[in-house]
């Protein structure tokens, strides 16, 4: 087991089971040092765990950020496929996109992200810092809350 697994572990953090894509997408690109994972949903076992629209009465933003932690575990799940089963390998998490399904108007997406911010930080810690961006969007894949893709380098083999 490698230190970041070791943290992940500490942490309480559990990837999901192996999960079929959406749609005709590959979960991760590699090329050279540099991995680009495709964006996640909030879903766990085939299932969407929160729909959006995030502001709506039903939807608050803090249970979405709750969920986009759920985006941040599918991601590290597709990275831990692209490092050959070896988190020790990410040199850094360099950037995430993040897509919250909200309604109009809403100004709060920067704080939904930060739910998926916060597993990079605390798994990677100074090499999770990454450059961001947090958008509202009018839906999402399965009608879920959030969705977020990242970029992220290796240390070389």
């Amino acid at each position: 087991m490698g230190v970041i697994d070791e943290r992940m572990e500490q942490l309480g953090l559990v990837l999901p089971p192996p999960w079929t894509p959406r749609g005709r997408f590959a979960p991760f690109r590699r090329d050279g040092n540099l991995v680009v994972l495709s964006g996640q949903i909030c879903e766990w076992e085939g299932r969407v765990t929160l729909a959006g629209p995030v502001g709506s009465d039903e939807v608050s933003a803090e249970r979405a950020r709750e969920e986009a932690r759920v985006c941040a575990l599918n991601l590290l799940y597709c990275l831990k496929l692209a490092c050959d089963g070896d988190l020790d390998r990410v040199s850094g998490i360099l950037r995430l996109g993040g897509f919250v399904n909200c309604v109009s108007g809403f100004d709060r997406s920067p704080f939904v992200i930060d739910g998926a911010t916060d597993v990079f930080v605390d798994v990677f810690g100074d090499s999770g810092v990454h450059a961001r961006t947090a958008v509202g969007v009018c839906g999402l894949p399965g009608n879920a809350a959030v969705e977020v893709d990242a970029m992220v380098a290796l240390k070389p083999a």
